[in-house]
């Protein structure tokens, strides 16, 4: 292929990524990462506020618990006595909450109190937080989509509470309400939600606040996760930096770890000013890049190697440089486009920690190309600035190759 004067891009590379980074630290300082639950101790609830469209009860002998599905609600009977079955209510075939109801209310024992009977089944939901066996106590079946309260009225329900911050996920009458609560005098997961939920139940009724989901973490855990993070992320460079030191040579290994170094600090900064919530799905991403950008970075090395041998009709390092960036410059594009393929459909296609896992891995993947074609390569130059070659090393390294 035809050579190209990367060395030319090489300086201007170096000014902008030191930018980026430099921004990247501001961003630190100013806004700070956003970590997840898995990194920093507390609790991680979300919620959806809407009236109820039914309620439940049971004054039977049997053992009767609901499941909800986004095909179907079952009714798991089972207990000494009782025939144990599975009785399933298809939403394909019982369309609205009436229909629904009319037929739950055949099981004997089962009484349905149908608050809203026009609902869609295929919206409907239970609340994580309540059991779902069936007793004399209500259990309230709830509507997604059709919830009028803000992100506001979710903000001032919890005023009163400190190290609160609320995010809303999905849109209009859709959406529900991640809240997280910082632990910062090493409360129980009991302590942390009952004192977010009793604001909430107090603001808009206990019947009308279902959770979704809820997520704990304990001061000790959160240590324990970040710590064996770092760990793991120092022994990957170092190993690499070995590898790369014994394949090739000191100065390429440096190279490339410099690449490494760059790339997660770019991601970093990414992370940072997007305020993306930074959990171990997010440094799963960070790890997939290291190993991406290394082997992106080995083939150029490889090729610098190679044209080292058979290149001896320079006088300095740089004409070798370009010629062996200008020989892979297709493959590292082709191999970046295409694995972008897979990683942007994720992105698309996907919600939650793998949307964020996905774009991630855009970020890095654009720049472990970049990285490994001017960043670890200009370090090289740097490093080989007064390199001149020898005449009899190769003449020595060719007549090898040749009796191989």
């Amino acid at each position: 292929m035809k050579r190209m004067n990367f060395n030319k891009g090489f300086i201007p590379s170096a000014v902008l990524s030191i930018a980026i980074i430099i921004f990247g630290i501001v961003g630190f300082v100013t806004k700070g990462i956003n970590f997840g639950i898995d990194f920093k101790p507390g609790l991680i609830e979300e919620v959806r506020v809407a009236p109820p469209v039914a309620e439940v009860t049971y004054n039977g002998s049997a053992k009767v618990a609901v499941e909800l599905s986004a095909g179907q609600l079952d009714l798991v009977i089972s207990g000494i006595g009782a025939v144990n079955e599975t009785r399933s209510f298809n939403f394909a075939e019982f369309t609205t909450v009436e229909a629904l109801a009319n037929e739950m209310n055949k099981v004997s024992g089962v009484n349905v109190k149908v608050l809203d009977g026009a609902f869609d089944t295929t919206k409907l939901f239970l609340n994580s937080a309540v059991s779902n066996q069936l007793t004399n106590s209500v259990l309230y079946i709830y509507p997604a989509g059709t919830s009028e309260i803000t992100t506001d009225d979710i903000r001032n329900a919890l005023a009163s509470l400190t190290g609160i911050s609320v995010k809303q996920l999905g849109q209009g009458a859709d959406a529900s309400y991640q809240i997280r609560m910082s632990d910062t005098k090493e409360l129980s997961q009991t302590d942390l939600q009952d004192s977010v939920n009793n604001q909430l139940y107090s603001s808009f009724g206990k019947e009308k606040v279902a959770i979704v989901k809820t997520d704990f973490i304990g001061s000790s855990m959160s240590n324990s996760i970040a710590s064996k993070s770092i760990l793991m992320f120092v022994l990957t460079v170092a190993l690499i930096w070995i590898y790369a030191a014994i394949r090739f040579h000191w100065d390429f290994a440096l190279g490339a770890v410099i690449a490494l170094i760059h790339d997660t600090l770019i991601m970093l900064t990414f992370i940072i000013w997007t305020q993306m919530e930074f959990s171990t799905t997010v440094l799963a991403a960070v790890l997939t890049i290291i190993g991406y950008s290394i082997n992106a970075t080995v083939v150029i090395l490889d090729r610098i190697r190679y044209n080292l041998t058979y290149m001896n009709d320079v006088n300095s390092f740089t004409p070798i440089l370009n010629q062996s960036l200008s020989d892979t410059l297709v493959r590292s594009i082709l191999t970046t486009v295409t694995t972008l393929f897979a990683v942007v459909s994720l992105y698309v296609f996907t919600t939650g920690s793998i949307k964020d896992f996905s774009l991630a891995l855009i970020v890095g993947l654009l720049s472990g190309m970049y990285s490994s074609i001017f960043i670890s390569s200009g370090f090289i130059q740097f490093f080989r600035r007064t390199w001149k070659p020898e005449f009899g090393v190769h003449h020595s390294l060719r007549t090898v190759k040749a009796d191989e």
